[in-house]
């Protein structure tokens, strides 16, 4: 049932409102009818107005939603810079200096890295360069403009890129030329050529597919659409069967990954909701929620990204991992939010340094700027001080020890001055408690020593940004398939997922990882850290010289 509120005059013993109670396909038919009397446009607007507002009450009569939640829906951020928040609530005059300096500086560095418009010829890695000869000139031949002087060979040739479409997936026919003998019947079939080989699909057809699926967030089923109008016809049931079977082959290399992840200076973990249909749950377990956990490692400049689903939370997903940690190893810094379930369980003698981000201490307040302005743009801007003086630590490739000295020179104090404004506005009553701003300031105030890690410990990030980002990919994947059907399909996805964007990371390309691990399954199971993202090519390499 639908409830649509209508306007109508107000009555001193009735509501101002008018609830009718119209079944949703009423609803439907009502605008079918409607539809003939207007226009296409006119139709597709009225449709979005009542499903919107359709929408809206069905949240409203829900106990769990907030006003926040519905203002977040009806005047959704689209930006969480300073300035934008600032302006939204009113306050147009000029930044702080920090601030500004961290608005301009931000301006700057996206002018310096434009990532759009057209790319130049040594953009494309991955294309076939194919050299051409001078059809009438080699070097030292006369100049035929001046018939005097001799032309030399430039350094750099002229380049051209022809682009050219290609489905996904591709397949060849060998008819096979048969011939009967008439008098004994014997058959004779000519040899495929060199190189066929007995599977029917190729290594690249499983890397492409799980490319497409668990990297770029394509469903089966609209891959089996695509390629079938390209006259490639490619069932989704079939795409599941080839990519599960090239995950038990390179499975060895996701256990690598955990085991390497778990060594990590900074573990980084969050999880998102995730929807698996035909998921058995112990009779003891009380939880009727389904997580994919993100958690990014980051060691010597590389970074592994591994993804797991389940009914365990995140901290208890980061907890099995640290299990393979080597013990002489120094204490981890691990970030996360503040919420409980991503800090783990660890086992007797083990530690970590827990860290907390500052970009949802931040969020706390952004969120709160239309009713508490000048006090939210204090802390928006000492905040954007800190972030400023972290861009300028990587612009100066500070190392960790580095940049700890720079942040306890130039963040200290600003972060010692904001601690003790927030304290003040409880101690001395400026805030309600209770109040939006309270409940910012207690957040703030009860995480202080999480969230100021990066003060002193070195390498301690400020917030878990990395992570959030990596989560995208698990986002996407519900986005556009919405489920796992099963557990196992559910683990198959997040081995994928780990592998490319652990890739991504790291610079490598996904598609050619894929690949190579299935051509070399035995020296895959021999190696598995000779055949990681960032050294997998010097193995292949290798392994083709000992071979030739």
């Amino acid at each position: 049932m639908v409830n649509l509120s209508l306007k109508r005059r107000p009555h001193p013993m009735k509501p101002a409102i008018e609830v009718l109670d119209i079944r949703p396909e009423e609803l439907n038919a009502l605008l079918e009818h409607a539809r003939a009397a207007l226009g296409e446009e006119d139709y597709r607007q009225l449709k979005a107005v009542v499903e919107g507002l359709s929408y809206l009450t069905e949240l409203i009569a829900d106990k769990d939603t907030t006003i926040r939640d519905l203002r977040q829906l009806l005047f959704p951020l689209v930006t969480e810079k300073t300035r934008e928040i600032l302006k939204r609530a009113g306050i147009e005059d000029g930044l702080t200096p920090a601030a500004a300096g961290d608005e301009s500086t931000a301006s700057e560095d996206k002018q310096k890295k434009a990532g759009h418009g057209r790319k130049g010829a040594e953009a494309y890695v991955g294309a076939s360069r194919i050299e051409v000869a001078h059809a009438s000139l080699e070097r030292g031949s006369r100049c035929p403009a001046c018939e005097q002087g001799k032309v030399y060979e430039q350094q750099e040739p002229k380049q051209l890129v022809r682009i050219s479409g290609q489905a996904p997936l591709s397949a060849t026919v060998y008819e096979l030329q048969r011939l009967r003998c008439n008098l004994c019947g014997e058959v004779f079939t000519a040899q495929a050529p060199e190189g066929v080989g007995e599977e029917k699909y190729h290594d690249t057809a499983a890397a492409i597919i799980a490319q497409m699926k668990y990297g770029s967030g394509m469903a089966f089923h609209r891959l089996e659409h695509l390629e079938m109008n390209l006259g490639i016809p490619l069932p989704a049931a079939t795409q599941w069967e080839i990519v599960e079977d090239a995950a038990e082959l390179i499975r060895p290399a996701y256990e690598e990954l955990i085991r390497e992840a778990a060594q990590g200076e900074v573990l980084h973990n969050d999880d998102t909701s995730m929807r698996v249909l035909h998921l058995a749950r112990e009779p003891s377990d009380e939880r009727t929620g389904v997580f994919t956990s993100g958690v990014v490692s980051t060691a010597e400049g590389r970074r592994i990204a591994l993804f797991f689903t389940g009914r365990q939370h995140a901290g208890e997903n980061l907890a099995d991992v640290l299990t393979r940690r080597a013990p002489s190893l120094r204490v981890p810094i691990q970030m996360c939010d503040a919420l409980s379930r991503n800090t783990p369980k660890l086992s007797a003698g083990a530690e970590i340094l827990l860290a907390n981000c500052l970009a949802h201490g931040r969020r706390q307040f952004v969120e709160i700027t239309v009713n508490f302005p000048q006090e939210c743009r204090y802390v928006l801007e000492a905040l954007g001080g800190v972030y400023r003086n972290d861009a300028v630590a990587r612009e100066q490739k500070l190392s960790p020890e580095e940049r700890l000295r720079f942040h306890q020179e130039h963040s200290r104090p600003a972060m010692d001055k904001l601690h003790g404004w927030m304290q003040a506005q409880l101690a001395a009553k400026k805030t309600e408690p209770n109040s939006g701003l309270g409940k910012a300031i207690q957040y703030m105030l009860r995480h202080w020593k999480a969230l100021t890690l990066f003060l002193r410990s070195p390498g301690a990030p400020l917030d878990n940004n990395l992570c959030e980002r990596a989560l995208k990919k698990a986002i996407l994947n519900r986005k556009n398939s919405l489920f796992y059907k099963t557990l196992h399909g559910a683990q198959v996805g997040d081995l994928y997922m780990s592998l490319i964007h652990t890739c991504e990371l790291n610079g490598a390309n996904p598609f050619d990882y894929l690949t190579e691990l299935q051509r070399h399954p035995e020296k895959l199971q021999q190696t598995p850290e000779a055949w990681m993202p960032w050294n997998y090519r010097d193995s292949s390499l290798q392994h083709a010289n000992t071979a030739a």
